[in-house]
């Protein structure tokens, strides 16, 4: 935790002081040499100096020496953004020698995160209220010893003093320190190791998560296939009477991750592989890229067939990013043809026959990886070179131009051509298009689905999608495929809506 925990008292003589302070030491790359600077140029000390400066303040403002109940006693909270902010615990240790028979001291922590010290302020007060308690305890039992012996409030009482001279007239044993009021001979390094941990404690209790907002259609999609896996394996394994299994929820990130490798398979295959897009439009051309991808986000079927199973795994694992999750339906690689309702993306082996009305539907591109050379699969010599291993020819019946929409493809083709972007800056780029497109299949299907609205209602809102104009016609069968990929949880919720009574006013 970046904060420092610091032991105060109010002296008689000098008033305020900080007795000493324990500190968490960040690696030498964070610090300059034992102290850390901060944008104002303070080290932590010179922090703690500051606001223990205020904590004097606060002391000779408040301090009441008599009457009960006018001294505060207890927690207080203050601080800046420039100097940082104190959690503050006062309390008194008895001593017969002390006027009141009590000295007072502070443990204050300091710290530069306001919304974090004050989110800790019960398990500080909790575990500060145990240090502090063991120290009057035991500095109590100090203090009734000695009354025994030489009891100081008669001693006081039979005494002629002036309260000019009053700290003057005691014996010179008047300035005791805490380790003589507990006879406590190890009490400095009992309370470094006591707040030690508590630093680590209090930093290690409260995490910070980054919050997303609502989930995203994909992760839903994700979300409910698991789901629906899950209730799969519990329905077999109750049929052959086995025990249940504890249900082990992936995160988001990992969702995605299984669900665009396939959990990795196609790394347990040898050879070259596809790494980005990028590197798929550059082995491909630009023309041949287009193409494929005016396919793939028109939800036609898209058909690899190769000797290469990991080239054409890789190859779908990029393809599939060009989509939202519920939109992607593949098997990957298979001795047999299977029907476009059941997958969009399908890998062959070489040998497998495209059936006639396949070959000969504008729905359906095919792509042959055809191997170049005779000898070795993947020599050493060529290594990743893919264009020197394989040629690719791709064939589709298809008669309309690929070159004016969608739109959205025209936009990922200005990120991926751009060089000066990253491959992860442009997977950001594509995330964000995708992203901003399912909003307009959100606002699209609630309209012309769920509100049934006409067809000339239906044309001005995709004209305030911006889906009209050029690449108008594909812009529009996108956004019908991707209405496809819409997850239940959404669907159900608005027509649950609607049901109860939500429509909207215009209607």
């Amino acid at each position: 935790m970046n904060a420092l925990v610091a032991l105060c008292h109010f002296c008689e003589l000098h008033g305020p002081r900080t007795l000493f302070c324990t500190e968490a030491l960040h690696p030498p790359s964070m610090c300059i040499g034992r102290n850390r600077y901060d944008s104002c140029g303070k080290t932590e000390e010179q922090r703690a100096k500051l606001c223990c400066r205020k904590y004097s303040i606060l002391c000779i403002l408040n301090y009441r020496p008599f009457g009960k109940g006018k001294c505060r006693e207890g927690p207080i909270f203050f601080g800046d953004e420039q100097h940082g902010f104190v959690f503050s615990h006062t309390f008194f240790i008895k001593d017969s020698l002390a006027r009141g028979f009590q000295r007072w001291y502070s443990i204050v922590m300091v710290a530069m995160d306001r919304i974090y010290l004050i989110n800790s302020w019960p398990f500080l007060l909790r575990h500060l209220r145990l240090t502090i308690q063991s120290l009057q305890s035991t500095a109590l039992k100090v203090f009734d010893s000695e009354q025994c012996v030489c009891p100081q409030r008669a001693v006081r009482m039979n005494s002629v003093f002036s309260p000019a001279v009053f700290p003057h007239q005691r014996s010179g044993n008047a300035a005791r320190s805490l380790p003589s009021l507990t006879q406590h001979t190890k009490l400095w390094a009992s309370l470094h190791s006591s707040f030690s941990w508590l630093l680590k404690a209090c930093g290690s209790r409260l995490t910070e998560k980054l919050l997303e907002g609502a989930p995203t259609e994909d992760t839903l999609v994700l979300v409910e296939r698991q789901t629906e896996q899950e209730e799969e394996m519990s329905c077999w394994e109750g049929a052959e009477g086995g025990g249940s299994r504890p249900q082990y929820h992936q995160s988001e990130s990992e969702l995605y991750r299984d669900f665009l490798f396939d959990e990795g398979k196609a790394e347990g295959y040898p050879g070259p592989k596809f790494r980005s897009l990028r590197h798929l439009r550059q082995v491909l051309g630009t023309t041949n890229f287009r193409q494929l991808a005016w396919h793939v986000l028109m939800g036609n079927q898209v058909i690899l067939r190769g000797a290469d199973p990991g080239l054409i795994h890789s190859a779908f694992t990029m393809l599939k990013a060009l989509l939202p999750v519920g939109c992607v339906r593949s098997v990957t690689y298979s001795a047999q043809y299977e029907e476009a309702y059941r997958c969009n993306f399908l890998g062959l082996s070489p040998d497998v026959p495209i059936p006639t009305h396949v070959s000969s539907s504008e729905f359906s591109v095919l792509v042959d990886v055809v191997s170049l050379e005779r000898g070795s699969l993947y020599s050493a010599a060529c290594g990743e070179d893919i264009l020197s291993l394989y040629q690719f020819n791709i064939s589709s019946t298809n008669s309309q131009p690929t070159d004016k929409g969608p739109t959205l493809l025209n936009k990922m083709e200005v990120a991926l051509s751009n060089e000066n972007l990253s491959v992860d800056v442009v997977s950001h780029c594509l995330l964000c298009l995708k992203e901003e497109w399912m909003n307009k299949v959100k606002v699209l299907f609630k309209f012309s689905k769920v509100d049934g609205r006409g067809r000339e209602d239906t044309q001005k809102v995709l004209a305030l999608l911006g889906a009209t104009g050029p690449g108008e016609e594909d812009n529009v069968r996108l956004l019908k495929f991707w209405m496809t990929g819409l997850s239940k949880t959404y669907k159900s919720h608005l027509m649950t809506a609607v049901r109860g009574g939500e429509r909207p006013l215009s209607q």
